[in-house]
């Protein structure tokens, strides 16, 4: 019996979504579905999802939940990642405290100081969970859709490199689904590849039968003066190669725009959007709880099936596919450090995920890539040695604070945000650092 164990399954919305996927491939309908989190509200209205998604596509999941990770873990062979330490109100903490400092950030999840602190909440549970998958399930593929992706696959690539890991990102195919939108062009007779770092990959192929589409994004680009007026379209613009993650992602992983109040307006920028994000996830919690209690059925309809489905399809039957997927970069990428977590397509099959070899990416775009890497690096490293002061230093390098605060603000943003998430950060990075 194939048993995939879901953490943080309390996620309802994107639980929904990947058992509507999984359940929905004819060799996946009996497979054991474990189901895990630490809250029991959000634990049964997992199972209650589970339970009525299984009876409206005409599935017989065994369906099990656990508030103890370890028993989820129990003889799985995939598990399902998408924990959030800390939930809304440690959102709100690394939105507000940055703000106070004047720092603008728009989704906070990935890189800066709310990328930076979300991973050191992070990182405490990701050790683990690798360390009861070891005992648990030592063969099972972790596929994680936590984030920040890069940092937290570089971490258990560091402290766990006997795991099989595979980090887990719709950015690339939502990327090329919308820009073939935008030209009209069917995305199943479009070729493409991405590479780079999650959320800042890069689009290095884009081909409708053999012809590369960017002549034809130019065009549409040139044409519509408030098309150019969003980040992304503005940095293909200037670096050659489009960026595969969206405006507001991509607006505060580099230098050049939330800091200047023009570029703000100019691009359209809107700063603190996960604030709302993160409100609207709770709202829409409630809302699929209630009318699941209530007998309501489940809108089950997916434009697209979410990777982990796909995986553990493939894992299962041996049908071969390529995806993009975040690993260790050993060879992948040349000109990106050895060992950071990369995107890079992946063939999956029978035997698991393949990673392919990209080699050297633009110059320009493993430059931008290398100041988002050195952040992570940093955060991972203070991790791993317990050194506080590196935790300043990540932030003293990323691209965005480095851009808006002075030395001496960063710091002291960096001990009003350890305050603020306290006991959630790993022991020894928890005390203030003066010079």
């Amino acid at each position: 019996m194939t048993v995939i164990a879901f953490l943080g399954a309390g996620s309802v919305v994107f639980t929904r979504e990947l058992l509507a996927d999984l359940l929905s491939f004819d060799e996946l309908r009996g497979v054991t579905l474990a189901l895990h989190d630490i809250d029991v509200e959000r634990l049964e209205t997992a199972e209650a999802i589970a339970r009525r998604t299984a009876e409206q596509l005409g599935a017989k999941p065994v369906i099990t939940t656990n508030l103890d990770r370890r028993a989820a873990l129990s003889g799985a062979s995939y598990v399902i990642n998408s924990i959030q330490v800390g939930m809304h109100a440690a959102t709100v903490s690394d939105f507000e405290v940055p703000a106070r400092y004047g720092l603008r950030q728009t989704i906070g999840d990935t890189l800066g100081v709310g990328g930076i602190f979300r991973a050191l909440r992070t990182f405490p549970v990701l050790a683990g969970i690798a360390a009861d998958m070891r005992e648990q399930c030592p063969d099972a593929w972790l596929l994680n859709y936590t984030n920040p992706m890069a940092m937290n696959v570089s971490y258990l690539a560091a402290i766990a490199p006997d795991l099989n890991v595979a980090g887990l990102c719709h950015s690339v195919f939502w990327t090329v689904h919308d820009l073939c939108e935008l030209l009209g062009v069917p995305l199943d007779e479009v070729d493409y590849r991405a590479a780079g770092v999650n959320h800042q990959a890069w689009l290095l192929h884009w081909e409708h039968r053999g012809e590369s589409l960017y002549p034809r994004l130019d065009a549409r680009l040139a044409a519509d003066p408030q098309l150019q007026r969003r980040v992304r379209m503005d940095m293909y613009r200037r670096l050659g190669y489009f960026p595969t993650e969206t405006s507001e992602h991509s607006s505060e992983y580099v230098p050049w725009y939330l800091h200047h109040d023009s570029e703000v307006e100019r691009l359209r920028i809107p700063v603190g959007d996960y604030l709302r994000i993160s409100s609207e996830n709770l709202a829409e919690y409630a809302a699929v709880r209630t009318a699941v209690l209530a007998g309501e059925p489940l809108d089950l309809h997916r434009e697209a099936t979410e990777y982990a489905p796909q995986v553990i399809h493939s894992m299962e039957t041996g049908t071969l596919r390529e995806i993009h997927a975040n690993v260790a970069n050993r060879g992948l990428i040349t000109n990106l450090p050895e060992g950071y977590g990369v995107e890079v397509p992946c063939l999956v099959d029978r035997l698991g995920v393949h990673p392919q070899r990209v080699g050297a990416l633009p110059p320009q775009c493993a430059a931008v890539n290398r100041s988002f890497v050195s952040v992570g690096e940093l955060t991972v490293q203070a991790a791993l040695t317990g050194d506080p002061r590196l935790v300043r230093q990540a932030a003293m390098v990323d691209p965005n604070t480095a851009a808006t605060l002075t030395v001496d603000q960063i710091w002291s943003l960096c001990n009003d945000l350890t305050a603020a998430h306290g006991s959630l950060l790993p022991e020894p990075l928890r005390t203030p650092v003066t010079l």
